[in-house]
């Protein structure tokens, strides 16, 4: 069942926004959003929170400037999503436009796992470098950060995830979701605070008298870097991660951007001059995710830090038919998942499912969690095989469990069930025991009961009520697509109510429409729909252009239908 409410809208908000300027749809949209005044919606970079209010990042920023004097030789090891991709390549490229001795390093998924593992560490090691720089991961990892200190490698964590009862006993930790830590934006992606770690550290190198005999590289230059991990990795789009993601698309529009990502939009048949958040997260993103997910991320970084358009684009390419190999998988893995869900003894009243089969790909879990998660509106996590006697899972959560947390509790309920645990609010990550998984099973199930009240398993559609029939245009799907809109600053939804006047389905599984609204009439899809409507229909709906034969008009995106 879908409950569809809709956001209030404080009419002096909207008021103030209209007398400054904005276009009165926007303010309507943005005063939902908890936009009071036209100053929050500037993105400037000189808006954007200094390096300084970040913990830490001063420290580390001395800790790399003294490495880089004394020649050090300095490995990146990274994360394999997009986030740690695009996080590793911008410590890549700026490192090295600062000339230091650097190179980077990436845990194999199906054999090292995630993070800073005593395992990496000792391939690491091999290298013989004098610092390990972490990206998008190692606040959890005191295991790794002891064996480096073993080896007499120094270590300095940049992460941004949630860190356990102890921290690392690392030479510098920034994150800042650490204790102590009072940076306004806990929800910079990993990509964001190494961004903010290298404009310190050319911070402190300037004070240094650093480029008085060399150039001063621009890193504003790496912001499409940083918008593409920050939008991919879902995190909260607050203002800061909103300057971060606008700056980053307004170098792509100009034609600014970084030879892979110039590559990963032709292969998605985007034209980067348009780029979108959306293309971001939906079309970049995995195509960078799927090298991670199948085969080893390093491909991916490669792209981004490759400056030769060719490669870049040959990269691109084999990212594109990975991307089509996952989407195959996924779809084969969700048709197991929904056929086991249909012939098991299934409580239909537990708010917590965790699934698992051992023909299962583990680079596709994750996102085969999110799929089950969003047609059964329940805390999901997925499992596969892994080697050495472990079972690997990735969980996605929905509004009122916080995963994590959720995990927390079974580990404290259940001490050595969970091998190792981590992630987010809605995203973590869980490894067992082979034969473990059916008390896990049952013991999710049972917190998720308790953390979670029986209103929460309603899927609520929070939408922003009619769009008046002027406004279905192309105008102003082109005016809406040039905002900044994504996690927990939603892309705005519409509902009305429509004729159907005709409708047709499209490979089986997409419902193509026309409906009239007056005197108005627009074409319509919904993707992998669920039914039929009858001849007159209540649709939740996004604005978006369609473009065919070079020709381009409006068409409203169907989300729910009724």
């Amino acid at each position: 069942m879908t409950r569809i409410v809709t956001r209030n809208v404080p009419a002096r908000a909207v008021w103030q926004l209209e007398q400054q300027g904005l276009h009165p749809l926007l303010a309507r949209l943005y005063a939902a959003r908890g936009i009071t005044d036209k100053t929050e919606l500037d993105y400037e970079l000189k808006s954007l929170l200094p390096p300084a209010s970040l913990t830490n990042a001063l420290d580390a920023a001395q800790m790399l400037a003294d490495a880089i004097e004394a020649e050090a030789k300095l490995l990146i090891i990274g994360d394999y999503d997009c986030d740690g991709a695009t996080a590793t390549a911008v410590g890549m490229r700026a490192l090295k436009a600062l000339g230091a001795d650097v190179d980077f390093l990436l845990p194999d998924r199906f054999k090292l796992g995630y993070g800073l593992s005593p395992e990496i560490v000792d391939l690491a090691a091999q290298q013989s470098p004098d610092l390990i720089i972490t990206v998008d991961n190692g606040i959890a990892s005191l295991e790794g950060v002891a064996r480096a200190q073993q080896h007499g490698i120094a270590t300095l964590i940049t992460d941004h995830h949630l860190p356990g009862e102890s921290l690392p006993a690392a030479d510098c930790i920034v994150n800042p979701n650490q204790p102590g830590c009072d940076f306004p934006s806990k929800n910079i992606a990993g990509v964001g605070v190494m961004f903010y770690v290298m404009l310190a550290l050319r911070a402190e190198l300037r004070e240094r008298g650093y480029f008085s005999e060399r150039p001063e590289p621009n890193f504003a230059d790496l912001l499409d870097l940083v918008a593409l991990g920050t939008v991919a990795d879902v995190v909260k789009l607050d203002r800061n991660n909103r300057i971060l993601v606008s700056q980053g698309l307004k170098r792509m529009r100009a034609g600014r951007l970084q030879a892979g990502l110039a590559a990963l939009f032709k292969a998605a048949g985007r034209d980067p001059r348009r780029a979108t958040a959306f293309d971001l997260g939906f079309l970049l993103g995995p195509r960078l995710n799927a090298a991670g997910r199948l085969a080893d991320m390093r491909l991916g970084v490669e792209c981004l830090i490759t400056d030769d358009p060719a490669r870049a684009l040959q990269i691109a390419q084999q990212l594109d038919n990975f991307n089509r190999e996952r989407r195959e998988i996924e779809a084969d893995m969700q048709a197991q998942a929904l056929h086991l869900l249909d012939n098991t003894d299934f409580d239909d009243s537990a708010a917590g499912i965790a699934l698992f089969d051992d023909s299962w790909h583990e680079g596709v879990i994750g996102i085969l969690a999110s799929r089950i998660k969003e047609k059964l509106h329940r805390p999901v996590f997925a499992f596969a095989p892994s080697e050495g006697g472990i079972i690997k899972g990735s969980g996605r959560s929905i509004p009122g469990l916080h995963l994590r947390d959720a995990l927390d509790l079974v580990a404290k309920r259940a001490p050595g069930l969970l091998v190792r645990f981590g992630g987010h609010a809605m995203a973590a990550g869980a490894t067992l025991r082979d034969g473990d998984f059916a008390r896990f099973q049952t013991l999710f199930a049972e917190v998720a009961n308790e953390l979670l009240d029986p209103a929460d398993l309603t899927r609520t559609l929070e939408t922003d009520g009619a769009l008046e029939g002027g406004y279905i245009s192309l105008e102003t799907a082109r005016l809406l697509e040039n905002e900044i809109w994504g996690q927990g600053f939603p892309a705005p939804l519409f509902v009305d109510e429509f004729d159907v006047e005709q409708q047709r389905i499209l490979k089986e599984k997409h419902l193509k429409l026309r409906l009239r609204k007056g005197n108005s009439r627009i074409e319509a899809i919904q993707f992998n729909f669920a039914t039929q409507p009858g001849p007159r229909t209540r649709a939740a709906y996004r604005l978006s252009i369609n473009e065919y034969m070079g020709v381009e008009s409006p068409q409203l995106m169907i989300e729910h239908l009724e």
